[in-house]
């Protein structure tokens, strides 16, 4: 049962932020001078607010980023024209923040540097002109799209995508969608759960040249049906990681643990966690992450604002970066910027 005074939120997977609940607690910046390319994150204004004054605020908490990637949320979607063409707006407000980012006004982050939207990939050959037309609106700024997967039979875990299709990644006209990515060089972020992180390996291994990112930790779920079965479950989600991590085209972001989904009640508590609780709870699948994909395949992420539900921008990068004290100033460099750069083909300054 929630706990008074935390917002539902109608996704299921996280709660909303609460700034008065996150004030109660701040924390030095670990390394504060280290570059970081935030390489997941949403803006929106539906209920909550969360946009580049939300971001910029966050950023300017203490940790260097220098950039970020904006991933798909169905935020700013055209109200008119053909459907399969509505998410082309999605891309036409994320380029037109980071053109308010370029002008320096909200500090000197590259907020939106890359663009992840959204293709119905289900619309098979079809999806082609959608994807251009992405392009085109993107700016030279657009990167790839996600079309989210995310389904389980348990409707405690699905929560929002409790009615999407089952299999979606083994779906023919789907993968002629797929099929379109690659020869016009975008990525494909998959955002799914535990379990079916066996389809999207089968997917990989159909498309070696097709840059997949596997989002969150591959979605790790410890509710519903998997809710005080951490221990059975975990190695299960681990050699799942290992066996997709074997496909060189996939790399992996590391985040998403502060949802609800993973099954923690940090939100529940009378105050924010620490770096030090975070790192204790999220380093088993991190650490298996990087071990399987390796530094130059991985990458440290937000996923603001539903992250932001357990805790603050400072507090998860201190987490991750007491995850990765033990690497070398390479590996480091890798998790925190190089990786994400590489991915989404950044275009930093210098």
């Amino acid at each position: 049962m929630a706990a008074s005074g935390v917002p539902a939120n109608t996704s299921g997977l996280f709660v909303e932020p609460r700034e008065d609940w996150l004030a109660q607690y701040q924390e030095e910046i670990i390394d504060p001078l280290r570059p970081i390319v935030d390489p997941h994150h949403h803006l929106w204004d539906r209920g909550q607010r969360y946009l580049i004054e939300e971001m910029a605020a966050d950023i300017a908490s203490g940790h260097n980023i220098i950039a970020t990637v904006y991933v798909d949320c169905r935020s700013m979607y055209r109200a008119h024209g053909p459907e399969a063409f509505r998410p082309v707006g999605e891309v036409e407000f994320a380029n037109g923040v980071a053109a308010m980012s370029a002008s320096g006004g909200y500090g000197t982050a590259a907020i939106c540097a890359g663009i992840v939207s959204h293709v119905n990939l289900l619309l098979g050959d079809a999806a082609k002109p959608v994807l251009e037309a992405e392009i085109a609106a993107g700016n030279g700024r657009f990167r790839g799209i996600r079309h989210s997967s995310a389904w389980d039979e348990d409707p405690v875990v699905a929560g929002m995508y409790a009615n999407r299709p089952k299999g979606l990644l083994r779906d023919p006209t789907f993968r002629k969608g797929f099929a379109c990515l690659a020869p016009l060089n975008l990525s494909f972020d998959a955002w799914l759960f535990h379990p079916q992180i066996g389809e999207l390996t089968e997917l990989a291994r159909a498309f070696p040249d097709t840059r997949i990112v596997l989002d969150h930790c591959g979605g790790p779920a410890g509710v519903g049906r998997f809710a005080g079965r951490r221990e059975e479950v975990f190695p299960q989600w681990r050699a799942s990681i290992q066996e997709i991590a074997k496909c060189e085209n996939v790399s992996v972001k590391l985040g998403g643990l502060a949802m609800c989904l993973l099954g923690y009640d940090f939100h529940l508590r009378a105050k924010p966690p620490s770096s030090e609780e975070l790192a204790a709870a999220w380093r088993p699948y991190v650490e298996t992450c990087i071990e399987a994909f390796g530094p130059k395949r991985a990458m440290f992420e937000s996923n603001f604002p539903p992250d932001k539900g357990q805790c603050s921008y400072q507090v998860i990068f201190n987490a991750f970066k007491r995850i990765a004290a033990p690497l070398s100033e390479a590996e480091k460099t890798a998790l925190f910027s190089q990786t994400a750069s590489d991915v989404y083909r950044l275009e930093l300054p210098s």
